[in-house]
């Protein structure tokens, strides 16, 4: 009987560190400010599945960043804009599914290369 109920008080506490996790990776996806309030909480508790959607955010904010940038050039870029804020949209809400789901999948398009890019992060 013990050792059901120390498996059972295990699962809880591992899914409170899960759930932890899970809700410092949403709140990254939530804007610039989500994003740097992620960062200091994940600094004390070092969530790798939440260090790992911080990364994917912290790409998806550059490249809007980016694509704010280039919408500064008359036509080519208002084009390129328009184009990639709905690419980004796409990118941030499967990322943010992802990221409620429990899964450590990469955003769609750019996701591995935001791996690649931010690993020493």
């Amino acid at each position: 009987m013990e050792t059901i109920e120390t498996e059972f008080n295990e699962e809880k506490a591992s899914d409170r560190v899960n759930e932890d996790a899970k809700r410092i990776a949403i709140i990254s996806y939530i804007t610039v400010i989500g994003l740097v309030i992620a960062f200091v909480m994940n600094n004390e508790k070092k969530h790798s599945y939440a260090h790992y959607h911080i990364r994917q955010s912290i790409g998806l904010c550059l490249t809007g960043f980016a694509l704010a940038i280039v919408g500064v050039i008359p036509i080519i870029g208002w084009l390129i804009n328009i184009v990639g804020i709905f690419f980004l949209f796409y990118m941030w809400v499967i990322a943010l599914v992802n990221a409620i789901s429990g899964k450590e999948n990469p955003a769609p398009l750019l996701g591995r290369k935001y791996e690649e890019w931010f690993k020493t992060i």
